[in-house]
Parts: structure tokens; sequence; C-alpha cells
């Protein structure tokens, strides 16, 4: 009995019909289909290796390429669509496993508890720590990017960071400065400029807040000269609330919940006293939960330079009089007497503007 043969279309030689297998209907020999032809992942189809839609590790037919699998905009490696992760919620930007981790250990926001190693930016003791909150344009990487860019063009100076409090941003951290490092080496108003160009918003946007940190070694080279001073901190915050109220740019509602005030008593030592018996945790106008600072917390977010720099005018001069006066100086100190003595323009003007300084007020441009 005659064997059926069939002629391989690629090497011309004849072969038995059970060596025969197709690939896209041509008829190969078994070693020809192995050296020209790959097996689909998917589908299990054959197909010709220049048709290979995938790689040597994931051979696939178009077909199945387009259905299922994706490539890595990183790595070029495939992967199927439901192991694909994206960068910036952004779906024509699929990357893998291995990648999605790297960027995200390289990720310019990083995560609500990331605390790198302070630097220390000018003379101290007197540091402060900012965070300004910003919304409304995106939890974007490339957005903060930006940001950093300008921040930290030749040294750092900020980072950013996730707060579950924003709709749509993230927050602006500094590491530690003194005041004049902040007017001076810090190029805070270029990157708001930047924020407010992305379309972000501070001010306005109503989630966000302005929190300004304290170095607890400004208050004293003691614990119990810091105690103190920090006591008489929060004694002025409390007897000046209405003031300060006003200029925070925040309501009584707004800050019941992001930055409770104690309540008046009529001495320091009652009122660091009370406050140690509080039990709000962090979220009061003075924050004293943290071991190294404390927190300011009662200002409301802004992307307008002259309020910024007049909240941290502010909080310096809130230290000197913690610091400088005694408790009978403070008790007998009136807004009027605090205010008489400022000489920051910055300062001066926004005071003015709120209708908290000693002459006319003046006309305000609009908070972002």
């Amino acid at each position: 009995m005659k064997e059926h043969t069939f002629t391989c279309c690629h090497c011309g030689h004849p072969h038995s019909l059970s060596e025969r297998i197709l690939v896209d209907d041509d008829e190969l020999c078994e070693a020809c289909a192995d050296e020209e032809a790959v097996i689909c992942a998917h589908c299990g189809e054959r197909i010709y290796r220049d048709d290979n839609a995938g790689d040597d590790n994931t051979p696939l037919c178009q077909s199945c390429y387009d259905r299922h699998y994706t490539s890595c905009e990183h790595c070029g490696r495939i992967i199927h669509q439901y192991d694909a992760y994206y960068e910036d919620g952004d779906e024509d930007t699929p990357i893998c496993y291995d990648c999605h981790t790297r960027v995200s250990r390289e990720k310019a926001i990083h995560d609500y508890y990331y605390k790198p190693t302070p630097l220390f930016r000018g003379d101290g003791p007197r540091y402060f720590g900012v965070e300004l909150e910003i919304d409304g344009a995106g939890e974007y990487d490339s957005n903060a990017d930006k940001i950093l860019a300008i921040g930290n063009l030749d040294e750092p100076r900020v980072y950013c960071k996730h707060d579950g409090s924003l709709d749509e941003g993230f927050e602006i951290v500094s590491h530690p400065a003194t005041l004049d490092s902040h007017m001076h080496s810090f190029p805070w108003e270029q990157m708001m400029n930047a924020a407010v160009s992305m379309g972000y918003r501070s001010h306005q946007a109503t989630t966000c807040g302005l929190h300004v940190h304290i170095s607890r070694d400004a208050f004293g080279r003691t614990e119990q000269a810091q105690e103190a001073a920090i006591a008489r901190l929060l004694f002025f915050v409390e007897k000046h609330w209405n003031e300060l109220l006003k200029f925070s740019r925040r309501t009584n509602r707004q800050l019941e919940r992001w930055a409770a005030r104690y309540g008046y008593k009529d001495t320091p030592k009652e009122m660091m006293d009370y406050a140690k018996s509080y039990h709000y945790g962090r979220y009061t106008c003075v924050n004293l939960t943290n071991t190294e600072t404390v927190e300011i917390r009662i200002f409301r977010g802004t992307l307008k330079y002259n309020t910024f720099i007049a909240t941290l005018q502010l909080v310096n001069r809130l230290c000197d009089v913690a610091i400088y006066l005694t408790d009978s100086e403070l008790h007998a100190m009136s807004w009027s007497d605090f205010t008489a003595g400022i000489t920051e323009p910055e300062l001066i003007q926004y005071l003015k503007e709120r209708r908290l300084y000693l002459n006319e007020p003046v006309e305000s441009e609009v908070e972002l």
C-alpha cells in the first residue's frame, strides 16, 4: 500500500502526512514548523514567527494580543490586561508589576506616612516646617514633578505626600527651615504659580489647610523652659481666638473638625494642663502630639504668596511673645499691643486686608 505524502512548502521535501503541520493554511513538516512557527500562548493556534504579536516568552497571535494582552510602556514586557497597572490612572500607559513596584518607590507623591530625614535650612533653633495642601487638578506624579523641579532645583527643600482629606490633590511639605530661608531660599512663589497654572487651588478649594510646625527647641534649651513657653503660646491663641480665627480665613465650624480649640483658661499653666488631658489627638488648633515639633493647624490653605509669607511671619511673632514675655505681660497684652510691634510689610499688608491692623484696611487680591 502506497504511503500518502505531502511536500513541505518551506523545505520542498516530501514527508509523511502524519508529520504535516498547518501554519496559516501552509503545509509544513515538523522540523520547519518548529523553526518557522510558534504556538499562541492564549488560543493555541500556530502562527509564523514573523506574525508573533507577543514576544519569545509569550507568543501571541494578533487577535489574542488585541483582545487580552498589552505591553509595559517602560520595559516592553508582554502582560495580560488583567495584570496591568496604570500610571496616574491613565489607561493609555500600562506597566507591568516589576515596573510598577520600581515606579512606586520613585513616585513624586509619597504615601501619607512618608517621613524623610529632615534637612535643616538656616541657623536655628527656630525652624518652621510647612505643609501646604493643594487640590482640584489631580493627584498626579507628573504635576508634582513640575513643582518639585522648581522647589528642589539645586538642593532638596520640599517633597509631596498623599493626603486623604483632599479630593484631587496632594500636599507640599517643606524640610525644616528658618523664616529667613523660607523667604529668601525657598522658591515658594514660583511653586505656587506653577500649581495655579496647572489648575490647583488651596483657599478656594475649601478642603485645604496650611499647617506650620515649629521646632520645640525654639522654645527653650530645657524641657521645662520649652513647656512654659508653649503654655504661653496656647494661652495667647485662646485669648485672641477671634482675631486669629479672622486671620486664619477659616470658620469656627471648619476648625471644630480639623483644628479644635482647647477653650480659654485663666493662666498659661492651666492651659497646658488642660491641653495635656485633651483627647482629640492631632486635630487641635495647636497640636502637641509630636515629640519634636509644635504644629499650628488653624490656617486655611493659600496659593497667594503674600498671605503665605504673612502666615509664617505671624507664627514667628507668636513664638516671640511666647518666649520673651512673662505670664503677666502676656495676660495684659491686647491685640493692638501685639500688632503695634509688627514691622514686616507682608504681615502688615495681610493684617490690613483682614481688618486686623491699627490703620485703615486696604483692598486685597483674590485668594487662590
